[in-house]
């Protein structure tokens, strides 16, 4: 059987070394991890700005309409107020032209009677 002696300080120097190569490992493996997360919270950084952008632009896209739909609203209240306005010199109420209408006839009746009494009186005296 074959013995395999071993000195203190190359045991002590061989922990050394592996302690060293597993840290080293450790930190490669931490760098590209951590080099991993921040290429990830970047691209997700990037889709919630261009998320953003494009509700953003939506969101003025319907503000822009709904201005545009109240601005017409608001003309269409202005015309209409005027329409309401400009009514009465333009149209008369049936009961209004009935009555005016009645007045008038009741002048002609009465002058066609005023007329025939002059006739009457005429025929008489003349």
């Amino acid at each position: 059987m074959t013995t395999v002696t071993v000195n203190f300080w190359d045991l002590v120097l061989l922990l050394i070394a592996f302690l060293a190569f597993v840290f080293a490992a450790g930190k490669v493996l931490l760098s590209q991890i951590d080099r991993r997360l921040n290429e990830r919270f970047e691209s997700m950084e990037k889709a919630r700005k261009e998320s953003s952008e494009h509700w953003d632009k939506s969101f003025a896209a319907v503000l822009d309409k709904l201005q545009q739909e109240s601005s017409a609203w608001n003309q269409l209240e202005r015309d209409f107020m005027n329409f309401k306005a400009d009514l009465p010199l333009s149209y008369v109420r049936r009961e209004d032209y009935i009555r005016g209408q009645t007045v008038i006839e009741a002048k002609l009746d009465a002058l066609h009677s005023e007329i025939r009494v002059v006739q009457i009186k005429g025929g008489i005296n003349g």
